[in-house]
């Protein structure tokens, strides 16, 4: 069957993903073009995208991102961390920057689409005329977690060639093509953070730190001191820079009181959390209980559970306890490989964190 000619623009890193997909769309007949961002400074450097446009013969187009970078990610994963939350930035880029202001770039260029490396598969479903996400046909690299905040317009304009794919068919692909890029090595998680340290990256982007303040039990009785905030997420056992004489896990953070909350092991787990910002996929709203897979972080298992709206909350009851529920991670729902929807936990082991809380 004769496939409409389209015009896409491929969000290309010079990888190994991006250079295939932008090549299948290619093969397929449409007019590719590739789009870049230059998101930070030290960042993504163009070079390698450069090379893959220039050996698949098509235009690129370099964007400076830096201004609206550090406004909508860069920023607000800072502040997250002084709030004693732990985000994940990468969901609030792929809404806000790449499907947001790299899209409306996209199509001003002309493109019909944009087109992403991401291991994840969008079909329609036929009944309700709604655009779908389901996760990528290679488990260990399916990224559906991180595009559950997308809206249907988004998801409309969006293109996903690897989503049939494993990795190492694509690296197959990619060498069979001869692609310079087939054999690149795997992005870091955090772009803009390339040594993983979190707080000292803030204090500097930031320019300041957070507060000293008290290590204490459930109960409230004072068992040390922690250096700031930002230098804790919920299970963490290592680095707590005091020693108990067993193991002692962060179990809850309270940045009102600048309290770092320690337990043991077994006291990390609860079957019930609380999330916000919802954003719903495969349904319109949440209008009843609803039965779902619900994972509480990128790599996290799914898990059997029930939601329950609340307001403008959703109560996620599991059916089995979930070790380090944190606060500013995402939860994101499941209905077999379908993404429905998912939204920022607002609470922990302790119950839900009011500070997190927004006015309806």
């Amino acid at each position: 069957m004769k496939v409409k000619r389209m015009k896409v623009a491929v969000g290309m890193s010079g990888g190994v993903d991006s250079s295939t997909a932008a090549a299948l769309l290619q093969e397929n007949g449409h007019e590719v073009i590739g789009v870049t961002i230059v998101t930070h400074e030290g960042g993504l450097a163009e070079t390698a995208a450069l090379e893959a446009a220039e050996q698949l013969r098509i235009p690129l187009h370099v964007l400076d991102f830096r201004t609206v970078f550090k406004q909508e990610v860069i920023d607000s994963f800072a502040e997250s961390y002084y709030r004693g939350e732990t985000p994940n930035p990468c969901v609030l880029c792929n809404r806000k920057i790449k499907f947001g202001e790299l899209l409306k770039q996209s199509r001003r260029l002309g493109a019909d689409y944009l087109a992403t490396g991401h291991y994840v598969r969008k079909m329609v479903d036929e009944t309700s005329g709604r655009w779908l996400i389901q996760t990528g046909l290679d488990a260990k690299k399916d990224q559906s977690y991180v595009l559950y905040s997308l809206s249907q317009e988004q998801i409309a304009h969006a293109l996903f060639p690897l989503g049939d794919y494993t990795k190492e068919q694509v690296r197959d692909l990619a060498r069979n093509r001869k692609l310079t890029a087939a054999d690149s090595s795997e992005s870091q998680e955090i772009c803009f953070i390339p040594d993983n340290n979190y707080a000292e990256y803030i204090r500097t982007a930031m320019g300041k730190d957070s507060e000293p303040g008290d290590f204490t039990d459930f109960s409230g009785r004072i068992i040390g001191r922690h250096r700031g905030l930002i230098h804790y997420t919920v299970g963490q056992r290592k680095g707590l820079g005091v020693t108990f004489g067993k193991p002692m896990f962060v179990a809850s953070i309270d940045p009102v009181g600048n309290r770092v909350i320690l337990g043991e092991g077994n006291d990390l787990y609860t079957d019930v959390l609380w999330a916000t910002d919802l954003n719903w996929i495969a349904l319109e709203r949440l209008s009843g209980p609803l039965k779902v897979q619900a994972k509480i972080r990128y790599k996290a298992n799914p898990a059997a559970a029930v939601l329950y709206p609340e307001n403008n909350l959703v109560r996620v009851q599991f059916e089995t306890p979930q070790r380090a529920v944190t606060p500013g991670q995402s939860v994101v729902f499941y209905d077999g490989p379908t993404v429905l929807g998912g939204g920022v936990i607002v609470s922990d082991k302790c119950g839900i964190r009011q500070d997190l809380l927004k006015a309806e």
